[in-house]
């Protein structure tokens, strides 16, 4: 194994980490796919930043996703309290973002490496090719910007747990006692775009929105508690990289396709061996039952 591998594996670690942070909440919200939604829309917002700094800078680039990503938790947020369902606001708000991006890249950066490949499906096995030097320290970009975004995420879920924690399981209750439930929403929405914005550009927009819902999912059939849910979520996320890396080293192939599908085989044995929900276990208790009865 060489350093490169190294940067591989740590990357998608980070990844991993960030991702199910995040996504044990999104998916106790029912808002899974909007980490999908954001990945795609933020793209106007990367081409708008390109076009007002003239250089792709990752940090301009991501202020720019970024605030498109809350444009479009806003705009899904005011469709739904219009009486749209919820699926058919994110898909038409995203799809319609995602347009306009294709419109500007075609009409202002057709001949900068803006492309969709560049944006949208990053490639993480050349991580280790782009490193930038801080504090004596030089890391793959990715391994700085995940870092950093897994720290703050870190910070303010640690800070507000309790907010969060109840707003996620009843925000009735958590505006009833005072909490400001619409600025914990857009915060942790926040939060969620620029993890995705953070990752994708390195690591793939198929990783990040994996990483956002299956190990969280995962997560859910093995607990009922929302701390524990969350590590083991982080862990799930964790493991699944490690695994699908060695898996496309052996096989030769896509290296986030791998961690992804590593992810989705530990969903399929939690569904089918989980204690509380799984259904090979239910339908063991349920015989049980009957040849006692």
């Amino acid at each position: 194994m060489n350093e490169n591998d190294l940067w591989i594996l740590l990357t998608g670690a980070l990844v991993a980490a960030a991702c199910g942070l995040l996504g044990s909440f999104l998916v106790l919200r029912r808002m899974a796919m909007i980490g999908d939604a954001i990945s795609h829309s933020v793209l106007p917002g990367i081409v708008i930043a390109f076009l007002i700094s003239g250089t792709r800078d990752s940090v301009a680039m991501l202020f720019g996703a970024a605030a498109i990503g809350l444009v479009t938790v806003f705009l899904i947020q005011l469709f739904q309290q219009g009486g749209v369902q919820s699926d058919a606001s994110i898909g038409v708000v995203f799809t319609a973002l995602f347009s306009v991006g294709v419109l500007l890249v075609s009409m202002y950066a057709s001949k900068v490496d803006l492309d969709l490949d560049c944006v949208l499906y990053g490639e993480i096995a050349f991580v280790g090719l782009d490193t930038i030097a801080f504090a004596g320290l030089e890391l793959p970009k990715a391994v700085w910007m995940v870092g950093a975004v897994l720290l703050l995420s870190v910070v303010v879920l640690g800070l507000f747990y309790k907010q969060f924690k109840l707003c996620a399981f009843d925000a009735a209750m958590a505006a009833a006692v005072g909490i400001p439930v619409a600025l914990f929403h857009y915060l942790l929405m926040g939060l969620v775009s620029v993890t995705t914005v953070a990752s994708f550009e390195s690591v793939g927009a198929i990783l990040v929105v994996g990483m956002l819902i299956v190990p969280a999912a995962t997560a859910y059939l093995l607990t009922e508690r929302l701390g524990v849910m969350i590590v083991y979520s982080v862990a799930i996320g964790v493991a699944s990289s490690v695994i699908g890396y060695f898996a496309a080293d052996a096989t030769d192939a896509s290296i986030a396709g791998c961690m992804v599908a590593a992810a989705g085989a530990l969903f399929v044995l939690a569904f089918l061996f989980s204690p509380t929900h799984g259904v090979v276990v239910k339908r063991l208790r349920q015989r049980r039952t009957r040849v006692a009865v």
